[in-house]
């Protein structure tokens, strides 16, 4: 028997990725896209690839300086990714894993089940234990930004495309939202369900008047974080209350297991968002309590890593197929999966994840 893989050394590259059209939502503008680029190093040659995204430039220093901590913690021990995510879960009692400490820990976990599949030379999909052969996607963008015309332009091509349902941000100025609104539901046409994200925008009396008119006036199916993920009764009041067709949804902000437990009861359909769940190992964690309590998961964002992933998650809904991480994504990524009929299908051809860096790019946009 093969000896297993100890781990050697991690690399952590900074990187700031321009964004042609900064997103706008009611949280706020992101005028460009940090991440954080990892490589795992093992003493079998094998390289585990991730990468996570810091939401602002400042964020950046904080999480390489996180990620080379963690790896300290765990250095010359076995790629086995489970023990590994609970020995950082246990040295880090005192302080938790929220924040950019659980971005640091979920970066680890992704890049030791990626470095796993390559050293026993399966795709990552296949040594997971796929549910599934595809995740079904939804387009994802709709800034509160957008002028009109290119809300349109950017939901009616993912209409064309075949893309069954698309999403866009509401609450900003919520006096512009009903135009905003019309001009969607004009590009789309009636056989595409219509998605709104609120990024806690609401009181939860407000989200409840505007879930009535968005399931009313532009049949809306989908509202997510109407008011703010931490507000646990604001989500229960406009899910319990709210009118029948629209499901509330929230979860990608869930760090840890008790995080989705909460929303338990709170919401339609989890969120997990695999970068800051805890990773793979977490994700699958957040799937069993799913299994369990018969909610259906939604993956949010990354969409190159949460295709593999999210072929795991047996209640899998579906996986959202965010504007700007899918150029970011192609910009500094080779393998990157394309959609096929509305879903994202993992590359069984290749070990591990599949991806690649464009070192030539990663340089350029080095942070």
């Amino acid at each position: 028997m093969a000896a297993v893989p100890r781990l050697r050394a991690l690399r952590a590259r900074p990187v700031l990725c321009p964004i042609r059209r900064p997103p706008v939502s009611a949280s706020g503008a992101i005028p460009t896209a940090p991440l954080v680029l990892l490589d795992l190093e093992t003493d079998a040659g094998v390289t585990g690839r991730a990468y996570l995204f810091g939401f602002a430039p400042w964020t950046l220093a904080s999480i390489v300086g996180c990620a080379h901590g963690l790896f300290e913690m765990i250095k010359g021990d076995p790629l086995a990714p489970v023990d590994l995510e609970a020995k950082l879960r246990r040295q880090l009692t005192l302080l938790d894993t929220p924040g950019l400490v659980g971005l640091a820990l979920a970066g680890l976990d992704m890049a030791a089940w990626d470095a796993l599949a390559q050293a026993r030379g399966v795709p990552l999909v296949t040594l997971l234990g796929a549910a599934h052969e595809t995740v079904p996607i939804y387009g994802s963008g709709g800034f509160c930004s957008y002028s009109n015309e290119r809300l349109q332009e950017q939901l009616g091509d993912w209409a064309a495309a075949g893309v069954p349902r698309v999403k866009m941000k509401v609450g900003r100025q919520p006096e512009r939202d009903p135009g905003r609104l019309d001009a969607a539901r004009e590009a789309i046409g009636d056989d595409v369900e219509l998605f709104v994200d609120a990024n806690g925008a609401f009181s939860a009396k407000q989200a409840l008047a505007w879930a009535e008119r968005y399931a009313l006036e532009w049949i809306v199916t989908w509202l997510e974080e109407p008011v703010s993920s931490a507000d646990l009764d604001g989500l229960r009041l406009v899910r319990e209350h709210g009118p029948a067709g629209l499901e509330i949804a929230a979860g990608e902000y869930a760090y840890v297991p008790a995080d989705f437990r909460n929303l338990v009861g709170c919401v339609d359909c989890l969120q997990a968002d695999v970068t800051r769940c805890g990773g793979i190992t977490g994700l699958l964690s957040a799937s069993g309590l799913a299994n369990a309590c018969a909610l259906d998961v939604s993956a949010h964002c990354a969409p190159a890593i949460s295709a593999h992933a999210f072929c795991a998650v047996e209640r899998r809904r579906h996986l959202e197929y965010f504007h700007d991480h899918v150029r970011v994504e192609r910009t500094l990524l080779d393998g990157v999966p394309e959609p096929e009929a509305g879903a994202l299908r993992p590359d069984r051809s290749r070990a591990g994840n599949g991806l690649e860096l464009k070192r030539q790019e990663v340089e350029r946009w080095a942070a």
